[in-house]
Formats: structure tokens, sequence, C-alpha cells
């Protein structure tokens, strides 16, 4: 009697067990799109392969999420996650179903606490080598002062992980990003000038030194695009404003051009673009200053897409095209159903140019160019960060290694 009783038992559990297992999550087919809701407590790939789009919740832990990438492959996300609050990320890279996640950098020079990533952008680059390019954080005593200071470096480690290689040296670039190609990369690098009697001036060189002998005078930090070869052996500047910062820069599709955005003082910004060539001359787009939120490249390079507020009499921050020739103040003209869209932000194309994924009042929006259907995402979950496409390599998780 007791054998049938456990018999019984062993029966009814593994029927109870197999009515509450759960089916295996269907894979991901793509484009995917992935992003960080405000809490910045999980990573959301939307599917966009399916309808109606999957989407698939991510969480690593404790910290802050921000997700930056894909792998060239499109199988794996880069992600960095602030466990400790200070404003030093770690850096990661995991599969799309949230396994083998990978502590990338190792840096043994200072303690956990006092380093970190930021802004990585993944590259297969034109050698087929792998290159992860990220802002290195690090907390430093300045050597006059011996004041902890944060120095930034723009550093690249190899796709799988390793010790961080520098291209910068002076401790205050950031906004790495790779061309198209993979064989340069663009960044913002910042200097140190001693201000004038106003915001547009620099201040007049005397032979006397003025104020207290001893005391240092204030300065202003300013900003220039430079670039620099994947190898290394290739840098130059690429602007050099006497007065205000360049920041953003954005390569055309083509590789061509980097667009960027100029500000005399904060939230006067104007649109420029400049060749990747030594010794080029930036080509300002408009003059009658606004505030740009972001800015990207149509797909075909013939023109740049904003998020722009106080523009042409338009107060919210809505789509606007910005011709490469003539004046944008007055022919830049709104993107198609930007009427539908308003307080807009951080607009992406897929790489096929297909759809547009952007910020509309903190909801993801994703415009399909070809059928004109628009889709807003989940608006539970809103956001505050830039979409992320999977790359055009990227032929669907079933495809991915094992």
């Amino acid at each position: 009697m007791r054998r049938m009783f456990l018999c019984v038992l062993v029966m009814l559990g593994l029927a109870l067990g197999h009515v509450g297992a759960s089916a295996p999550e269907p894979l991901l087919n793509g484009p995917l799109i992935a992003a960080t809701p405000a809490r910045h407590d999980r990573i959301l790939l939307y599917d966009l392969g399916a309808q109606p789009v999957r989407v698939r919740e991510l969480s690593f832990g404790g910290g802050e999420h921000h997700v930056w990438d894909f792998s060239p492959d499109g199988c794996r996300i880069l992600f960095t996650i602030d466990e400790q609050g200070q404003g030093l990320p770690l850096l990661y890279s995991a599969r799309l179903d949230g396994r083998d996640r990978r502590a990338l950098v190792t840096f043994d020079e200072l303690p956990p606490s006092e380093w970190g990533a930021w802004e990585p952008d993944w590259s297969a680059g034109p050698d087929g080598v792998e290159r992860i390019a990220f802002t290195m954080l690090r907390d430093l005593p300045d050597e006059r002062t011996r004041q902890i200071e944060r120095q930034t470096h723009i550093a690249w480690i190899p796709g799988e992980g390793g010790a961080p290689q520098f291209y910068s040296v002076t401790g205050r670039e950031f906004s790495p990003t790779w061309s198209p190609d993979g064989g340069w990369l663009a960044y913002v690098s910042f200097d140190e000038r001693v201000p004038g009697v106003d915001v547009l001036s620099t201040a007049v060189p005397t032979t006397e030194p003025s104020g207290t002998p001893g005391e240092e005078l204030p300065t202003v930090s300013e900003a220039d695009l430079w670039v620099v070869s994947t190898d290394g052996e290739t840098k130059y500047r690429l602007t050099n404003f006497s007065v205000g910062s360049a920041r953003a820069p954005r390569w055309s599709p083509d590789g061509a051009l980097i667009g960027f955005i100029y500000a005399i003082s904060t939230a006067n910004d104007t649109f420029w673009m400049i060749a990747n060539q030594p010794d080029a001359i930036a080509t300002q787009l408009n003059t009658t200053w606004h505030m740009t939120l972001d800015h990207t490249w149509l797909p075909d390079s013939s023109a740049m897409l904003a998020s722009v507020r106080d523009f042409q009499d338009v107060t919210e921050n809505r789509l606007w095209r910005i011709p490469l020739v003539g004046d944008a103040d007055t022919g830049a003209t709104l993107y198609p159903m930007a009427e539908l869209f308003t307080h807009t932000d951080f607009p992406r194309f897929s790489p096929d140019g297909r759809y547009l994924a952007l910020r509309a009042q903190y909801s993801l929006a994703v415009v399909d160019a070809t059928s004109g259907v628009v889709q807003f995402m989940d608006d539970e979950r809103p956001g505050n960060t830039p979409p992320v496409w999977s790359p055009p390599d990227f032929a669907g998780e079933g495809l991915c290694p094992a």
C-alpha cells in the first residue's frame, strides 16, 4: 500500500511539473531595437520581426543599466552597469538571452572602485578585428593639488575584452564614434582657456602676469573634434574654434562627412559638417541659435535629421530635415509625419534605412518608411536614452553561435 501511495505521488508530481513548465522563449528574428527604460533596471529587446512586436526583458541584478550597442554579428549586446552608483560603471557583453555575461575591461592599475567605462562603440574594423572604443573613466589625484579628479581618455579593447589601449592623452576626451567602415574614430577633446570679458572673447595675452603672484586664473573648458585612425598611427584635430564647443560627432553613412553641433555657449547651437581630412574647412549650415537635442543622418547621406527646439518659430522639439546646402534657418523642413511626434529625441535609422526609431514624449516610436505605419511601443516602459539597432549582419538569434 505504501509503495502504491508513493507511486501515485511521483506520477502526480510529474504531471504537475509538466503542466507548470513554461514553453521555451521564442527566438528573436530581428531587426531588433535595444533600449533602457527610465528606471535603468533592465534592458529591453524589441523584435520587429514578430507581429505583434515581442519584447524580451533582461536584468543583470542591481545597478543602473545602459545598453549601448550590439556585436557586429548582432548576437551579443554591449552594456554598462553602475553597481556602486558612483558614476564608474563597468562594461559587459552578454548573449541576447542574457546568458554568458562577460566583464570586458581588465585594468589592474587602480582598485575597481576608482575606474569605469562609458559610451562604448563596437566595430568590426577594416582589418576584420573587432574593437570596442569607449571613454575610460579614472579617478586620479591631481599632480599639483593632490585632489581627486576624474580623467576621461579614449581607449579601446578587443571585442572579446582585455586591457585598454589608449588613443588620447589629455584626460579630457569624450564621445568616441567609429566611422562606418571602422577605419577612423571621431571624438571630442576639451582644452582650457582663460575667459575674456564676455563669452565671445578670449583673454588678451599680456607680458605681465595678472592677479596675485601664484594665483591661478579661472579657466573654461571648450571642445573641438579630433579623429584617430584605427591603428593609432594618424591623429589630427578636425576643428579649431577660438571659443565655444563642438559636440556630438555623427558620421554620414557613406563615411565622407561628420556632422556635429557647435555652440558658442550653452543651448546656443548651430549645425555644422566637415570632411574627414587634415586641414578640412568646416561648413556652417545655419546661423540662428537654437537647441539641438540629438541628430543623425538620412540613410542616403543627403541630409541630417535633428530633434530641435526653438527653431523656425516652433517652440517644442520636433524632427527637422537639415539640408547640406543653403541656409537651414529657412531651408530646413519638418520631417514627414512630424506632426505625430512632439518633444522628440534620439532619432535613429535602422541599418537598411527602412525604419526610424525615436523617443516621443519618452515613449519609443518606430516609423516604417516603406508603409508609413507608425508603431508606438509599450507606453508603460518609457525611457530617456537612445534606441539601439541590431547591425545589418544580424540574421536571427537561431543562427547565433551556441
